[in-house]
């Protein structure tokens, strides 16, 4: 018969009693969410949250919520382990800057095809009113050629090495030294 995600009576405990040094209850609040196999897990929320608090938390949680809360725990925890001053709140400036620095290029790369689309239609006005002027073979002194210039030259002609080169080869760099800088200078 199998409780809380192990057997009753089972001799092996979940990694918080492990960890706690303490016998596993068959009605463990850990035991659920912090299983024998990853003892990482509850080390690093034991760590900066705290059992007994965690503990509370879990006790004070509906059945159906303890395993969200865990996984934010968890989440948090891991996060403040590996970022001590930040924690999940560096993480996440680290995602905005990566989503402003995206939002930026896809706005030059939006900019650049409206350009572009503008230059192909006023080519291909500049084009059609070309061929409509009638042409006079037999006067030598009237001359008109299509020069080809940037107004009237194909759109895959117009791009520059340094166009095609200044949106797509951008790398995204992200501060990690200064993320939090801005997050804290209210």
């Amino acid at each position: 018969m199998k409780e809380n995600g192990r057997k009753q009576g089972a001799v092996s405990p979940c990694a918080a009693c492990k960890l706690l040094r303490r016998r596993c209850a068959p009605d463990c609040v850990f035991a659920p969410y912090f299983p024998a196999e990853e003892p990482q897990k509850f080390a690093n929320v034991h760590r900066v949250f705290g059992a007994s608090n965690v503990n509370k938390m879990l006790q004070e949680l509906p059945m159906h919520q303890r395993g969200d809360a865990v996984s934010s725990m968890v989440y948090e925890a891991n996060a403040r382990v590996r970022d001590p001053v930040y924690g999940c709140v560096g993480a996440i400036s680290s995602l905005q800057q990566q989503i402003d620095v995206l939002q930026t290029q896809l706005a030059l790369a939006q900019a650049e095809v409206v350009h572009m689309r503008m230059r192909q239609y006023s080519n291909n006005n500049t084009n059609t009113n070309t061929n409509t002027i009638p042409h006079h073979h037999h006067h030598h002194h009237h001359n008109h050629e299509v020069t080809t210039s940037p107004e009237n030259s194909p759109p895959s002609k117009m791009i520059t090495s340094h166009q095609s080169k200044s949106l797509f080869s951008m790398d995204m760099v992200v501060d990690q030294p200064n993320i939090g800088e801005s997050l804290w200078s209210c």
